[in-house]
């Protein structure tokens, strides 16, 4: 009868017994465990194994984390983002030294036995009972790289990773089984290449190749014998024995697996002297993980890829999908950032606004015909840190693109769409009306898609100043930002036109609900954002089509399969005509209007200011043939912060308007990003203008039906000395100034 030894546990050949009937029952010892059979890979027949499952394809070609490199268009590198820091490499880029050490230390007879050692389990509890404990462990290279397969997709979920390393009897016998098939169908090469490029090294370097690269700074190919048995020591204990914390225990440590390559063959005890003598000379490469790694300023758009890849179907069926895909990782994302626009827009955004102050800014290129994003920058750096003034909300684009809940209000830059849509409804560039600087319009004079009235209430509307009075056709009217006459031209060209218009140019609003029905939308009540501004000006650029702004040129998998990344979607919003007389009415801005302070004088260049209520929110957008910029000043916290009386990028401001901040960013990322670029010209149209009022009084009573500057009730007053009511003539009066939901816009 076998004896117990003290304790009352069992022998160490009741230990075996035991393990080996268990083995037995699951079909094991046959399978390969008993004898090295005279087989390549030391397995016994394959019928032995017949009666378990396929072996599951992910053992094969385990769908390993790696790093995902993001690039500019030009390939540079802007980020690496990973969830596990691994780049997998073939067994032939790895240093015969490591593998070498590797199984030295982990599995000296792995070429010899089956998927598992026999000899070596009853080694280690031989050994494991004289010392009372677990002094050795018996696991092959091959079980335990099945292991780490199962722990490698559990990922981040404690719960699943607890499941994969539970120390029971059932998940042992599953991972023999799966360690048998998995050593017929790879062979010992594969098996040791995959499981070189798994396992953990500490420093959140997983795969020798990262390991190599985090500790030396080198490949994994040009490793050397010591730098080798370092790392292959490391695999035991990633903690204990991390030889940037502890530098004599990772010693120790290198030097025992020095010993033992010698002590099987492996190399002659005088190099692993040699190697022993040589101190531990670390190169160490930080790791450099995220968004927030983002080469000039571009963590926002970094993000904003992210957010794509997330978002889209073309990505994965499900969120679910898409969320393994990018857990996984090993894409190379080729996005449409341009290195030289995003550096000037980087250098603009911190110019004139500092990441410290009250209120940020954003600053925004597209390229007009293909919808690509150029740049984006801000004024705040990317990151977590409040305490250096970062911040994740990127200003640039919606809420479920990670801006802000609503967007910011547009002000006078959303005038050139109803223009665009007074335009395509026949309406003269032409057109006159005089105003007072405040007037009130009804408000069911404005009608829904519906031809239900916007609003039952009166509005009043005023410009800027008061000076801002008298006659103005649409050309003067966008230069000098005229909100009365912006109020009548919406008016009379429908609000409904303007709606659809505004909809087909790729307006809208931050917080993604769709275009209310109200008469301020002229004067850019309706919160937008810094992205769908740019894009919406690249379609006058673009001669009135419009293309949906896209982040990424390609995306490539780790096997090297490209994805099939959407394009940008092109639409025709207005005639050729409309965008070419949009084109050189806003040449005006520029030349002799609001905007004279953001105007480029070696190009052909338009755009238009903006400014909200109490100066809350500040733009500028404006355009070239060929690059449309939008750059935005406000507020990017709960609290509003009027832009009056206060000091910004060092500089004091009585009032902040469009053109005097805004403007010249504006100016600063289009003349870098442009610096070196073609000089194309606006295609040249002939834009009508209204004849002086003082001029057609001359001729009043030999104007015909139809020629008329206004309509009843406005200036044009058939009575002359008596005041009619504008609603009596079905008033068309207009002005400049607050809207229906509290929005107001200057210049």
């Amino acid at each position: 009868m076998p004896k117990k030894r003290s304790g009352g546990g069992l022998t160490t050949t009741q230990q075996a017994a035991k393990f080996l009937g268990v083995a037995a029952l699951s079909g094991v010892v046959l399978a390969g465990i008993a004898l090295p059979a005279a087989g390549a890979l030391g397995l016994a027949a394959k019928g032995t194994v017949d009666g378990f499952d396929e072996i599951p394809a992910n053992l094969k070609t385990p769908p390993l984390s790696q790093r995902t490199k993001i690039l500019d268009n030009q390939g540079g590198l802007i980020a690496t983002v990973y969830s596990r820091d691994r780049t997998v490499v073939p067994l032939t880029s790895i240093s015969p030294y490591m593998q070498n050490a590797i199984i030295a230390i982990e599995d000296a007879r792995f070429y010899e036995h089956g998927a598992v050692d026999l000899k070596g389990i009853l080694r280690a509890m031989n050994r494991n009972v004289q010392a009372g404990g677990t002094a050795e462990g018996a696991s092959t290279l091959t079980q335990q790289y099945v292991k780490n397969v199962f722990v490698e997709e559990a990922g981040d979920d404690p719960a699943k990773v607890a499941e994969a390393t539970q120390q029971t009897l059932g998940r042992k016998v599953q991972e023999l089984k799966y360690a048998i098939q998995v050593e017929e169908e790879l062979g010992k090469k594969k098996i040791l290449e995959n499981y070189l490029n798994i396992t953990f090294f500490g420093q959140q370097a997983y795969g020798v190749e990262a390991a190599s690269q985090r500790y030396f700074s080198k490949s994994a190919k040009d490793l050397k014998l010591e730098e080798a048995a370092l790392l292959a020591g490391i695999v035991q204990s990633p903690s204990r024995y991390d030889p940037i914390n502890d530098t004599e225990e990772a010693t120790k440590r290198r030097n025992t697996v020095l010993q033992r390559m010698a002590d099987i063959g492996k190399v002659s005890q005088e190099q692993a002297d040699k190697a022993k003598n040589t101190p531990i000379k670390l190169k160490v490469k930080r790791p450099q993980n995220g968004c927030i790694t983002a080469v000039n300023g571009a963590g926002f758009f970094c993000d904003y890829v992210h957010k794509v890849v997330m978002s889209d179907p073309a990505y994965g069926k499900t969120s679910k999908d898409r969320a393994k895909l990018w857990a996984t990782g090993g894409l190379t994302i080729k996005t449409t950032l341009d290195p030289r626009s995003q550096a000037a827009s980087n250098e603009a955004a911190t110019s004139r606004v500092n990441k410290d102050d009250k209120v940020a800014d954003a600053v925004v290129q597209v390229q007009p015909g293909t919808g690509r994003i150029l740049a984006m920058a801000q004024s705040r750096p990317y990151g977590l840190d409040g305490s250096k003034h970062q911040t994740m909300l990127n200003l640039s684009v919606d809420h479920a693109m990670g801006g802000s809940y609503a967007g910011f209000q547009v002000g006078s830059t959303f005038k050139p769409i109803t223009a665009a849509a007074a335009l395509e409804k026949g309406i003269s560039p032409a057109q006159s009306f005089t105003t007072d600087h405040k007037i009130t319009l009804p408000g069911e004079s404005f009608r829904t898609c519906e031809n239900q009235p916007a609003d039952n209430r009166p509005w009043e509307v005023s410009n800027e100043l008061t000076t801002e009075k008298g006659q103005f056709d649409m050309t003067s009217a966008l230069g000098k930002s005229i909100n009365t006459y912006f109020a009548k031209l919406e008016q009379k060209a429908g609000l409904c036109e303007t709606l659809s218009m505004a909809e087909k140019i790729g307006y809208i609003r931050g917080n993604n609900k769709p275009l209310q029905a109200v008469a301020s939308t002229t004067l850019g009540g309706q919160e937008s954002t810094p992205l769908a501004m740019a894009s919406v000006y690249a379609t006058f650029a673009n001669r009135g089509s419009y293309c949906t702004p896209v982040a990424i040129l390609g995306v490539t998998k780790p096997d090297g399969k490209p994805i099939d990344v959407p394009k940008s979607k092109c639409s025709r919003a207005m005639s050729e005509h409309t965008a070419d007389t949009i084109n050189q009415m806003l040449k005006g801005v520029v030349e002799d209007g609001t905007g004279t302070q953001a105007g480029l004088s070696d190009r052909d260049n338009a755009g238009k200011t903006g400014t909200t209520d109490e100066r809350i929110n500040a733009w500028f957008v404006g355009y070239t043939p060929n690059l449309s910029t939008a750059v935005w000043v406000g507020s990017d916290g709960a609290k509003q912060i009027p832009m009056s009386n206060i000091n910004i990028g060092g500089q004091y401001y009585d009032k902040v308007c469009g053109g005097c901040l805004p403007g010249p960013i504006w100016r600063t990322a289009m003349t870098g990003s442009l610096s070196s670029s073609e000089t194309p010209a606006f295609n040249p149209v002939d834009v009508p203008r209204a004849k002086p009022k003082e001029d057609k009084d001359k001729g009043r009573d030999k104007k015909k039906p139809g020629d008329d500057d206004e309509k009843p009730g406005g200036d044009n007053n058939p009575f002359p000395g008596i005041s009619i009511p504008p609603d009596i003539l079905g008033g068309n009066n207009g002005g400049h100034g607050r809207g229906q939901d509290g929005g107001t816009n200057g210049p």
